[in-house]
């Protein structure tokens, strides 16, 4: 079982930027993709970003593509989502996750979650 830890979340103006972090215990994180999910109030869990083992490959919601960036630091058992050009839609509680697939986008695929941390997007 791997813990996942969020951190870096909080209230930022539209057109803000904030850098999430997941810092991920035990010695298995190479052996997973990594990927963040995140659930509005009253709205279902949706997928946000995703990458492979190696880092080299990533895919993202089409909500987010050109303005977030994920990436992970295998080295420091770490996975980061650079948000960018932030909305009031991206108001959400955001989920670091794990998956013993290559990447997907499907919340079952995903096997350990964070707690989650909030970011909130309002002027």
């Amino acid at each position: 079982q791997v813990q996942l830890v969020e951190s870096g979340g909080g209230l930022v103006q539209p057109g803000g930027s904030l850098r999430l972090s997941c810092a991920a215990s035990g010695r298995t994180f190479m052996r997973y993709a990594m990927g963040w999910f995140r659930q509005a109030p009253g709205k279902e869990r949706e997928f946000v970003a995703t990458v492979n083992r190696s880092g080299g490959n990533t895919y993202y919601a089409d909500s987010v593509k050109g303005r977030f960036t994920i990436s992970r630091d295998n080295d420091k058992n770490t996975v980061y989502l650079q948000m960018n050009s932030l909305k009031p839609e991206d108001t959400a509680v955001y989920y670091c996750v794990t998956t013993p697939f290559p990447m997907s986008t499907t919340p079952a695929n995903y096997n350990n979650w964070g707690q989650g941390t909030q970011v909130t997007v309002s002027s």
